[in-house]
């Protein structure tokens, strides 16, 4: 969830704010990471010719596809929603 001034307002499965600084450092250096990375991967493959949208769709479709490999050992409930937000 976004918060007003445009940053990741972090929250667990119940929805109760991750007030954990280090945390929340953490959560965002990886965030602002995968969005160069991404940047990055939009540049190139714009400058070597290829199709803006479909580059979009694959990036979307990466995320999209993620698999979290601790399933199994979390409580069903860990997932806000079971929805994307």
């Amino acid at each position: 969830m976004m918060s007003s001034s445009g940053s990741v307002r972090w929250q667990d499965s119940s929805g109760k704010v991750i007030a954990c600084t280090e945390k929340i450092k953490v959560l965002n250096e990886n965030l602002d990471e995968l969005r160069q990375m991404a940047q990055d991967a939009l540049e190139d493959g714009i400058l070597m010719g290829c199709c803006e949208r479909q580059l979009r769709d694959a990036l979307a479709d990466a995320i999209v596809h993620l698999v979290n490999p601790y399933l199994a050992m979390l409580p069903e409930n860990n997932v806000i929603d079971k929805s994307p937000c």
